[in-house]
């Protein structure tokens, strides 16, 4: 799992995401992810890991783990290409492979 940042060439919208799944060890993505507005599907166009804000790793001992993400923003399955039109969404699924 890593942060995706997204531009819809169609409607000149931006966003970011933290539900971007990447082959282990890669920055190649696995879903794409579904623009709000005209629902066509992009790729990020830049690819980052998940990062702890105090000590800038991605996996730290940190006793607070400040995450440039907002574990209280709802995931917006229907425009996940990995979770749409499923029952458990990414937020949902604990992927043991992704351990912080």
């Amino acid at each position: 799992q890593k942060y995706g940042y997204y531009h819809c060439k169609d409607c000149n919208i931006r966003w970011e995401s933290a539900y971007v799944w990447c082959v282990q060890g890669t920055n190649k993505v696995y879903f794409r992810q579904f623009c709000r507005t005209c629902q066509k599907s992009y790729n990020p166009y830049r690819v980052e890991d998940i990062t702890c804000q105090s000590c800038k790793r991605t996996r730290c001992t940190c006793p607070v783990k400040m995450r440039h993400v907002d574990p209280k923003r709802p995931h917006r399955q229907d425009l996940c290409g990995r979770c749409k039109g499923k029952r458990l969404s990414c937020d949902s699924t604990f992927s043991f492979k992704y351990i912080i």
